[in-house]
Order: structure tokens, then C-alpha cells, then sequence
């Protein structure tokens, strides 16, 4: 029998140990429904490991794992398939941006950008790259890079990562709200939104290496904060029916695992804790 793991946000953890997974790999189809995506949804909903799941299919430097998704929804579909495992993938996660004041935040972000190149490090000696072009990955992979060179790191990145690959790029971005919400309430709100706004809009907005992007947060942002001029992006919040299925468990789900682990005894009880939630009409 299954176990069930709480807190576990890796997907190839979560299928190598066997956990019982609620299978919500058909979020793939919808993120390719549009160039750049943002599902907003509260905590615990099982934003990280569905990005994390989209990592592990799109990643190119995961084809080894493809097993991973033998049996599960997306792979009945052919036209999805076609898209395993093809695409270098940059995912961030924004989540332990949260230092109380903005020089550390640049420090933190100067860290994960440092972490995306040892991910990449065949960059160093691609043929496909200038030597300029390898002296700026140098200074991101050493931590040398000013706040301004910072503000082009995922654009510069996605860019040589299709002159390597001959493929265009698919930003992953998970917690993208929560340097905000930490700018807020330590009062250097409209510094990080400036920062974040110009990360955004060169790598989402001005760039020609990408070929997908994927946000996800707990808040709505305003569009003309942050994403200011960037038009080409749809918004998944709780009030649309798109993917209303795809973060959170729905009854049928429910009662699937009830009877998986012979507790359909307590289908009322479990009921009246945990139900009242509405995604669309889901």
C-alpha cells in the first residue's frame, strides 16, 4: 500500500518512493496553451510539486527520468508527449528571497543565479558562446555581477542556453510574490518591485529564447506593478475554471483515496474539516 508523505515537494522523490500521487499532470496541457502562465492559489496547494513535476517533464537534462510519468494522465496524449524532455528549463523558486532589507535580497538572488549556472555548466566551454558571453557567466557563477547585470540574469541566461542547446528556454519561477510581500513589510516595497519588474519583463516579456514561462503564486499581484507592458501572459486565479482541478484535491479525488485506504466510513467527518473550497466551479 501507498504511503502518504506530507510536505515532500519534489516529484521525483514523490514517485520514486512510491507515495500515493494525485495525478495532476494535466496542468502540461495548459501551460502550453499560452507563452506565459501564472496560477495564483493559497498555501499548501501543491504549487512547488506541480512545478517541480513540469520541470522533471520539460527538462532536457532529465531524460533519464521520464519514467516518472509512465501511467499518469498526460502520458494518453500523444500531442503533449511530444514535448518530454526537450527544453532547457530554468526553475527558480522566489521563496527564500525574504531578507529584511534589499541589499540581501540582491545577495540572496545573486546565489541563486550562481546556483542556475552550476546547473548549466557546460555553458563555460560551449563553442556556441562568445568569450564575452562566458566572462558574464563567470561573474554570475561567481557572484560578481552588479544589481543592474542581475536585472538581465534570466534573459542572458535563457539566451545562451538556446545558443547552446538549439532550443528555446522554459522559465519556471515558483513563491514569484514572496520577495513582495517580505519588500512590504520590511519598507522597501518599491525598491524590489522596480528589481523584480525589470527580471520579469526582459526574460518574459523581450525575449526571443523563450519558449515558455510559468509563475505561481499566492497573491495577485497588480499587472501594472510587476508586469508592466507584459501582455503576452495569462492569469489562473481561484475564480477561473481553467485548471480549477489541477491545485487542491476535488471529491472524486477524495473519495478515491477513502476508498484506496478503506475510510470511506469517514467521508462525513473528513467532509465537514476540510471542505468549503471552490476553484471556478470545481
Amino acid at each position: 500500500m501507498k504511503r502518504i508523505t506530507t510536505g515532500t515537494e519534489n516529484f521525483k522523490e514523490f514517485m520514486d518512493k512510491n507515495y500515493y500521487y494525485v495525478d495532476k499532470t494535466m496542468l502540461i496541457d495548459d501551460v502550453l496553451s499560452d507563452k506565459v502562465m501564472l496560477y495564483t492559489r493559497p498555501r499548501r496547494f501543491g504549487k512547488t510539486l506541480n512545478m517541480s513535476m513540469l520541470y522533471y517533464f520539460f527538462s532536457n537534462k532529465e531524460k533519464e527520468n521520464a519514467y516518472l510519468f509512465e501511467g499518469l494522465n498526460v502520458s494518453k496524449h500523444q500531442h503533449l508527449m511530444l514535448h518530454q524532455n526537450q527544453y532547457p528549463v530554468i526553475f527558480l523558486s522566489l521563496k527564500d528571497l525574504s531578507r529584511e532589507n534589499m541589499n540581501l535580497q540582491i545577495d540572496k538572488f545573486k546565489a541563486m543565479i550562481s546556483k542556475v549556472v552550476e546547473d548549466y555548466f557546460e555553458l563555460k566551454d560551449s563553442p556556441y558562446l562568445s568569450e564575452a558571453e562566458k566572462l558574464i557567466i563567470d561573474n554570475y557563477h561567481y557572484k560578481k555581477s552588479s544589481e543592474s547585470d542581475l536585472r538581465d540574469a534570466l534573459y542572458n541566461l535563457s539566451i545562451f542556453l538556446e545558443k547552446h542547446y538549439h532550443q528555446k528556454v522554459i522559465i519556471l519561477i515558483d513563491e514569484y510574490d514572496v520577495p513582495l510581500q517580505s519588500a512590504y513589510q520590511h519598507d522597501y516595497y518599491d525598491e524590489m518591485v522596480d528589481f523584480i519588474r525589470s527580471v520579469f519583463s526582459s526574460a518574459l516579456k523581450t525575449n526571443d529564447a523563450l519558449e515558455r514561462g510559468v509563475l505561481t503564486g499566492c497573491l495577485r499581484i497588480s499587472k501594472e506593478s510587476i508586469f508592466t507592458g507584459l501582455n503576452n501572459f495569462t492569469v489562473r486565479t481561484i475564480m477561473d475554471v481553467e485548471t480549477s482541478d489541477c491545485f487542491g484535491f476535488t471529491q472524486e479525488e477524495i473519495d478515491e483515496l477513502l476508498k484506496y485506504y478503506n475510510l470511506m466510513d469517514n467521508r462525513q467527518e473528513m467532509k465537514e474539516w476540510y471542505d468549503g473550497y471552490l476553484f471556478g466551479k470545481t
